[in-house]
């Protein structure tokens, strides 16, 4: 197994890890939530340059990688949800987000598999599932340092209401880049698609 998948597994492993963090109280939990998040964050930006740079492409990488990520946000996501579990406006929204995320998640990878039984190669994600991977990060990043300062300094809590729309706004964006992603995604693999079979 070569070192960019290695990687990939890396960030698999640290994903039930990072989830713990959010579902358990303890002292500073979003400071080492956020740290996680961004050690495991970090692993894909590494895995993908060095696979592209020494040529260590794999099926096998372009499969698990953007699967991982998927493992990833989720978790992030579904922490989320039980941190708003007590301000129902946000918790919903959340929920919804996390919904239209593994419903686009679910429905490109079953397509995956398709194309791969169809004898076709296995598509490697697209400029805007990327843009949407970057703002999903970005989106759980932001979240999670504001949520570790307030760890920290427990006056930004006056600002909460503020906080809690950029968030919410950020969360919405990738939602979005989710959905579009999925359609150009699946729109791109119909030729391999036949339900006559």
């Amino acid at each position: 197994m070569n070192t960019p998948n290695k990687l990939t597994l890396a960030r698999m492993i640290a994903t039930p890890i990072f989830m713990l963090t959010m579902l358990f109280a303890f002292p500073f939990r979003y400071v080492a939530a956020l740290v996680l998040f961004v050690l495991a964050s970090l692993t894909d930006l590494i895995d993908g340059k060095l696979a592209r740079k020494y040529n260590l492409i794999t099926d096998f990488g372009k499969f698990l990688d953007p699967l991982v990520d998927k493992m990833l946000t989720t978790a992030a996501y579904l922490g989320f949800i039980c941190v708003y579990g007590d301000k129902p406006v946000y918790c919903w929204q959340i929920t919804a987000i996390t919904f239209i995320v593994l419903f686009r998640e679910f429905a490109v990878s079953s397509i995956r598999l398709v194309v791969v039984s169809s004898g076709g190669k296995v598509i490697a994600a697209n400029m805007w599932g990327k843009a949407k991977t970057v703002s999903q990060m970005i989106g759980i990043s932001t979240a999670l340092t504001i949520f570790a300062a307030k760890d920290i300094f427990s006056c930004l809590s006056r600002f909460d209401l503020f906080f809690d729309i950029a968030i919410m706004v950020l969360f919405w964006i990738s939602a979005v880049l989710c959905v579009i992603s999925g359609i150009i995604y699946l729109s791109g693999s119909k030729e391999y698609i036949n339900s006559s079979k």
